[in-house]
């Protein structure tokens, strides 16, 4: 799906004319990813009309044009399944009510990634480098450190929460 990177930036910023456009552009897309994403029991034109509504409300939060197309895949799958999952009487999965991810290039992901872990306290930044980027396993770490695996454990998580705080901001 190719859009005019003016027409997507100015629905970005909030141009009503311009989103409505937009969707009506990329509704033809959305209708053939649906077609592929979604399974015999699931109408794709549901999946497509919900996909519509989240683009629109989720506009203003993408970052960069050549994002967009990936972005709307990621919907358009997630609301397939997740209408699979209504129809078959299964709850949510904790990670469905999590917002939609923007892609963004990864130069701004790595400088952001960066500022994010640089900015816990020492003992959760040395706990996350230790296992996410010298991929200690936990027992190795827990040595290193001079603490428990709990511990360890603890400070991993605890870290990666401060991370995706830092990030949401």
């Amino acid at each position: 799906m190719r859009h005019d990177p003016q027409l997507l930036e100015a629905a970005r910023l909030g141009d009503i004319v311009a989103v409505e456009r937009l969707l009506t552009e990329c509704r033809p897309g959305l209708q053939r990813i649906a077609q592929q994403q979604c399974s015999g029991s699931v109408d794709p034109d549901d999946a497509v009309q919900e996909s519509l509504l989240l683009i629109y409300r989720r506009i203003g939060a993408l970052r960069t044009a050549a994002s967009f197309p990936a972005w709307t895949f990621s919907i358009v799958r997630r609301e397939c399944h997740r209408l699979w999952r209504a129809m078959h009487g299964e709850k949510a999965t904790e990670h469905e009510n999590l917002p939609v991810l923007v892609y963004v290039d990864r130069f701004e992901l790595r400088s952001d990634l960066a500022a994010a872990i640089q900015s816990l306290p020492e003992k959760y930044r040395e706990a996350i480098i230790l296992r996410d980027f010298e991929e200690f396993s936990i027992s190795e770490i827990a040595d290193q450190l001079s603490l428990t695996r709990e511990a360890v454990k603890s400070r991993i998580h605890r870290g990666r929460q401060m991370v995706q705080e830092y990030l949401k901001d």
